[in-house]
């Protein structure tokens, strides 16, 4: 009985169970299959669901999805829907597995930025040069346009993978402007007179959590979100497992990356300062190290430290001001002026590899020597000298 014709236009019999319909659709001719056994009244029922659709073309309300949810098609058209909707729902499926912090990151590059832009235009006219005509009409840093375009990058390439879209126009492309030099950035460290001083301007139920700062090398979302539970007395060791940022509300994530899973020596400083600061924190429900002085409440992440507890005491020292994560770079560059090993410095501050630990405090990195190379002289030149 397949491939029989009928006597309404765009309705033939494909099948024993179907019957297909016909009908173009943005410039397509599109064949959709309904499964109806092929008698007079399905055919007659077959012929009044087709000029339904026609219809709803025509008046342009027709959503392919809806009528035709199983179709190829429907994922093929949708490649047609508006940018706003599709960047709603691919947030959406984001959720479960990026932290609350990228979350509310991606959240804020959407809807203030993208939807506002582009948001009525479908995913087909989301061009290249469209992003960098924007792009460069932006006034903000090299570092916040990386961030917008990978967010509109990456919700493309998945709308490709769908079958959404043919190509991503932005897959492997970059957009940055020139800027002129700015501030120093990168490692800024304090030196052992610095952090002295900044420690004498600090309240002394603030002190311990500085000086572990100084003496770990953890991220401040790493070292607000450590529990007692995590300090290891008799290996004199420190389990970093776990973060807290602002956008997470004070509530402990994973760290930033796998590196930052790790186990950290707990250096004699740093376990002074953890002793000082049972007197204050021990018994606390929460089984947090660190919690804000005199509330006793839970940090819900490092900015209310930098402004509230960090940048007072640095100006009360009088020290030239840096951040509250030169802390960290101060416990790197110390390591590695010491001669401590790189990678076993690298492992300590959770970075993704020597590589990276290198490249970041090279200058800091002993070089000077003129015994250097000569161990290894002596032992393999066998007399050539």
């Amino acid at each position: 009985m397949g491939n029989q014709g009928s006597s309404y236009e765009g309705v033939r019999i494909a099948s024993t169970s179907s019957i297909e319909i016909d009908f173009y659709y943005q410039g397509t001719r599109c064949r959709e299959r309904l499964k109806l056994e092929p008698t007079p009244a399905n055919l007659k029922k077959a012929a009044r669901h087709r000029a339904a659709v026609i219809s709803s073309i025509d008046a342009g309300t027709f959503d392919y999805q809806v009528t035709f949810p199983r179709s190829k098609n429907a994922r093929k058209f949708m490649r047609q829907d508006k940018l706003d909707n599709y960047l709603r729902q691919w947030l959406n499926t984001k959720r479960p597995s990026l932290k609350a912090s990228t979350i509310k990151t991606y959240e804020t590059i959407i809807e203030r930025l993208l939807i506002p832009e582009m948001g009525h235009l479908l995913l087909g006219e989301v061009t290249r040069p469209l992003v960098r005509n924007w792009l460069a009409s932006l006034t903000c840093g090299n570092k916040r346009l990386s961030n917008i375009l990978m967010v509109l990058r990456s919700a493309l390439s998945d709308a490709m993978h769908d079958e959404l879209l043919d190509t991503n126009p932005l897959q492997g492309w970059h957009y940055r402007l020139k800027e002129a030099p700015g501030p120093k950035k990168g490692p800024d460290p304090f030196t052992r007179e610095e952090q002295a001083a900044i420690l004498a301007a600090t309240r002394p139920d603030v002190r311990p959590l500085f000086q572990f700062a100084f003496w770990t090398g953890l991220r401040p979302s790493e070292y607000i979100a450590l529990e007692w539970g995590d300090i290891d007395w008799h290996r004199m060791e420190i389990t970093v497992n776990k973060s807290i940022t602002t956008a997470a509300k004070g509530e402990a994530e994973d760290t930033k990356t796998s590196a930052g899973r790790r186990t950290v020596a707990l250096l004699p400083p740093a376990a002074e300062a953890l002793k000082r600061q049972k007197q204050y924190t021990m018994l606390h429900p929460s089984g947090r190290i660190f919690l804000w002085p005199r509330s006793q409440k839970v940090f819900s992440g490092d900015s209310d430290i930098r402004e509230k507890l960090w940048r007072p005491a640095v100006i009360r020292s009088g020290v030239r001001y840096r951040t509250l994560y030169q802390t960290r770079h101060t416990f790197g560059s110390m390591m590695l002026s010491a001669g401590e090993p790189l990678a076993w410095v690298s492992t300590q501050m959770g970075h993704r590899d020597v590589v990276f630990t290198a490249r970041t405090y090279a200058q800091w990195i002993p070089n000077t020597s003129p015994e250097l190379g000569l161990r290894a002289v002596e032992m393999f030149s066998n007399g050539q000298l």
